[in-house]
């Protein structure tokens, strides 16, 4: 997450700027030593250069990989504002991968789950979001497409239990979640007080809140399906605590000193300002 958050918007990592960070947040040198060596043998990145002077390439696979991540965090900020209601459909994927491709099927299982599916039974799993366009692509991706079924329904039921809500509860672990959010806004609070604060904060001391808080943005968002808030309890704390990420971004930018900045930061700022001009409207 740490290397990720600091690609620049020429796929470019500063080993200099990547060990500065990585030090602020308590990480040795061999710890990020190790990282850099096994991103480069999983061919994530290629290394250029030896030591601070070095510089790391992110491969094209790296860079199109954050852009999916984005497009979520933006769904999940138009839900908080109620511009995506849910419209009472179920998205269905099943497959049947022999195991003769088990490393696929093992992917494929992992994608839906990491896109908000729910299992429903052996290799068939529901969203409450429109998720084909993913699936698809993933499908295509681990050469499973083939043996990928899509269906949609209004009428779903477990049991005895058809109300959305009570089947949300029952399919998602929602107080797991809730409790990630709780500790994202715990998280939070302190930095945004940091960054309106009146001291000053140098370009690596910015850079380390930005780190941070991507960083906890992604283990509280990960794991969530972003249901619609119709079939989650309200007040739902993911909303409080995307707001709270929303000022601390807004205050980031604020403190921008215009020099280049990691694509991760221009992809959360772009994104909280849009929600920030829907509130204001």
């Amino acid at each position: 997450m740490l290397v990720h958050a600091l690609i620049r918007e020429d796929g470019t990592v500063s080993a200099d700027e990547l060990y500065t960070v990585a030090a602020t947040l308590g990480m040795s040198d061999q710890q990020v030593r190790l990282c850099v060596k096994r991103l480069v043998a999983e061919s994530r990145f290629t290394h250029e250069g030896r030591g601070r002077k070095a510089v790391l390439h992110a491969t094209e696979d790296t860079t199109q990989a954050l852009a999916p991540n984005a497009d979520f965090l933006r769904h999940a900020f138009r839900q908080d504002a109620g511009l995506a209601p849910w419209d009472g459909v179920w998205h269905l994927a099943a497959f049947a991968v022999p195991e003769s491709a088990r490393t696929a099927r093992d992917a494929l299982r992992e994608t839906l789950v990491h896109l908000g599916g729910a299992p429903l039974q052996g290799g068939l799993y529901v969203c409450a979001n429109a998720w084909e366009p993913y699936v698809e692509d993933a499908a295509h991706r681990l050469g499973a497409h083939g043996a990928l079924t899509l269906l949609s329904t209004t009428d779903l039921r477990r049991g005895d239990t058809r109300e959305p809500a009570e089947l949300a509860r029952r399919l998602w672990p929602l107080q797991e979640i809730a409790d990630r959010y709780h500790h994202l806004s715990r998280i939070a609070q302190p930095r945004l007080d940091r960054l309106t604060g009146s001291a000053g904060l140098s370009p690596s001391e910015l850079l380390t809140i930005a780190v941070e808080l991507a960083a906890e943005l992604t283990r509280a968002m990960e794991p969530d399906p972003l249901l619609p808030p119709q079939l989650l309890p309200q007040p739902w704390p993911g909303t409080q605590a995307r707001e709270l990420i929303a000022r601390c971004w807004a205050a980031l930018r604020e403190r921008d000193d215009g020099e280049a900045r990691p694509t991760l930061f221009r992809l959360y700022a772009d994104i909280t300002r849009e929600a920030a001009d829907r509130a204001t409207r």
